[in-house]
């Protein structure tokens, strides 16, 4: 039985310049996640650890935070768990990579042994006798792969070892999403390679699957930044066995990292006003916690929301909030002023665009235009409006 630790996308050093202030907070919860990862990996003593791309955020990195990372990963040479590095497309192997520039496995405390093993375009697999398994990771000196990594792989009359493993930074192909990704591979590839596992990197919300005879996963990011990753957060410990001489792989989720992500929705019809969605917001306040709120249903006239002011008011509450405002302005009801008039002409002519939209499924056209009658309508009423 071999137990590997697959993580990726750590992106140690980014600079976040989205986070404002924050960025150098968010810097440090990647490195307790990468922490917690190495944490893990001990307290798990699993064999091997595999890192599927993205170890750095970019091959533009001060000495002191490469050695602080390899300070980490000496903590697993010291303990002979091995480890086996694949170059992604932030810390791509180019000519000014990170890779070339620092020695990782001797800042580990490996030189002269493969308990460290940063994979290359000259060196794209690494046969660990010791566990009687090759790690297979073709990647290229360019962040644009020239063509598949999985090109022509087939491990299948391989007899070197008993397990084949790949490690990828790399896209799944999806049509019209993946399309101008920098490194793709599709399932029939993997399927074709004949690989007991493969641990891939790039997509930073967990994800596994099989293709043929192959299980292939994402671990996600072991510290997510943006709300869109609400599986990130994890790691993945991965066993190889056999069972009556058949092979089995078995892939556990492990969270690592401190984010929680929540997404809800709140009726219009409920908020009351723009304080009042501030108070309920704040009920939820974490600093761990992205929250995602989406604002639905049919908005009362007299409710006003602008969502910048809310998450601007907010934003120390949480690590991160982002509200959207997708409740629709009501039509109007009853008798309808005379067409002879500005507000009936005005109401007619605004309800008939706001049919066309809808009929043409431009849901955000539909949407601005209830907007405009909803005011248009108070406006022309004589209401007071604050905007």
């Amino acid at each position: 039985m071999v137990r590997l630790l697959h993580t990726a996308d750590v992106h140690l050093g980014a600079r976040h310049a989205d986070l404002g202030d924050r960025a150098a907070t968010q810097r440090e919860r990647q490195f307790a996640a990468f922490t917690a990862t190495i944490d893990l990996a001990l307290a798990e003593k699993v064999d091997l650890v595999l890192i599927a791309g993205d170890l750095f955020d970019s091959n533009v990195q001060p000495r002191r935070s490469v050695e602080r990372a390899a300070t980490q990963l000496k903590r697993l040479v010291d303990a002979r768990i091995r480890i086996v590095v694949a170059p992604g497309t932030h810390d791509v192997f180019d000519r000014a990579s990170i890779y070339r520039a620092y020695d990782i496995p001797a800042l580990a405390g490996a030189v002269g042994s493969d308990l460290v093993t940063v994979l290359d375009p000259d060196h794209p697999e690494v046969h660990l006798k010791s566990l009687d398994l090759v790690v297979h990771g073709r990647c290229f000196a360019t962040k644009r792969a020239p063509h598949s990594p999985l090109l022509d792989l087939d491990v299948s009359k391989d007899e070197r070892a008993t397990w084949h493993i790949g490690l990828l930074h790399a896209a799944l192909a999806i049509e019209g999403k993946t399309d101008g990704d920098d490194v793709v591979i599709t399932t029939d590839e993997i399927a074709a390679t004949h690989l007991d596992y493969l641990a891939l990197g790039h997509w930073h919300s967990m994800s596994k699957g099989k293709a043929g005879r192959t299980t292939y996963a994402y671990s996600g990011a072991p510290e997510p930044v943006a709300l869109d990753q609400d599986r990130a957060g994890k790691v993945l410990l991965v066993t190889l066995d056999a069972v009556d001489a058949k092979k089995r792989v078995t892939v556990e989720e492990h969270k690592v990292g401190r984010t929680r992500f929540e997404r809800i929705q709140l009726d219009a019809a409920t908020v009351g006003s723009q304080p009042g969605l501030v108070a309920k917001l704040i009920d939820r306040a974490d600093p761990d916690l992205m929250l995602d709120v989406e604002l639905i249903g049919v908005r009362p006239d007299e409710l006003d929301v602008h969502v910048e002011e809310i998450e601007s008011e907010l934003a120390d509450r949480f690590l991160k909030l982002r509200v959207r405002d997708k409740a629709v302005s009501p039509l109007p009801e009853g008798p309808l002023a005379s067409p002879d008039t500005v507000l009936g002409a005005f109401i007619r002519d605004l309800e008939a665009q706001i049919a066309e939209a809808e009929a043409a499924d431009d849901e955000a056209a539909a949407g601005e235009l209830r907007d405009a009658l909803r005011l248009g309508r108070l406006l022309l009423s004589g209401a007071e409006i604050t905007l």
